[in-house]
């Protein structure tokens, strides 16, 4: 048995699920998500407690049996809570500011990168080294956020770039240091 497959979820007060044939909705304050489900795994729902079961011991039921039951979880979390990332802007000259909806970055590139982030995704930059990445899909947050952090990822050298907050870069010795 699934460690975490078998663990249950439960349900705020705040959120509803919906559960048809193979699609589940959870509905929240901050919003709805849908996702598909496989015939491998069973959802039931009962006194705001939902259970993942598989339908049978098979290789591929079980592979599926805590990945559909994370992906329930985080969809319940999303619609009450919300998810956000941080990240941190690191270098002389180095920096973030809003431009309409548009993310205006400056690297140290010639010129400015501009992203524009989905309708889904909420952007902040309260200072000019910060950037929150907030929405209620977590697996779009986290897609978001590695886009961003791609356009300059932290050196190991000088430690300038774009990292999550909290990420400890490793940092290496300059060449005049192995003498």
């Amino acid at each position: 048995m699934s460690r975490i497959g078998k663990m249950p979820i439960p349900l705020s007060n705040q959120a509803k699920i919906e559960i048809k044939d193979l699609n589940i909705r959870v509905s929240g304050p901050k919003g709805t998500l849908e996702q598909s489900l496989t015939d491998q795994v069973k959802i039931t729902e009962e006194a705001g407690i939902i259970t993942v079961t598989r339908v049978d011991d098979s290789k591929k039921a079980k592979a599926q049996h805590g990945l559909y039951r994370m992906l329930i979880s985080n969809m319940v979390e999303g619609v009450t809570n919300g998810f956000t990332r941080k990240l941190e802007i690191a270098g002389v000259g180095y920096r973030a500011e809003l431009k309409n909806d548009l993310l205006a970055l400056t690297l140290g590139y010639s010129h400015m990168i501009y992203f524009k982030a989905p309708d889904e995704i909420k952007i902040e930059v309260p200072d000019q080294v910060t950037v929150l990445i907030s929405g209620i899909d977590k697996a779009l947050v986290g897609q978001v956020a590695a886009k961003i952090r791609s356009f300059r990822k932290p050196e190991p050298y000088r430690g300038k770039g774009i990292k999550y907050a909290g990420e400890v870069i490793r940092r290496k010795e300059g060449k005049a240091a192995g003498k």
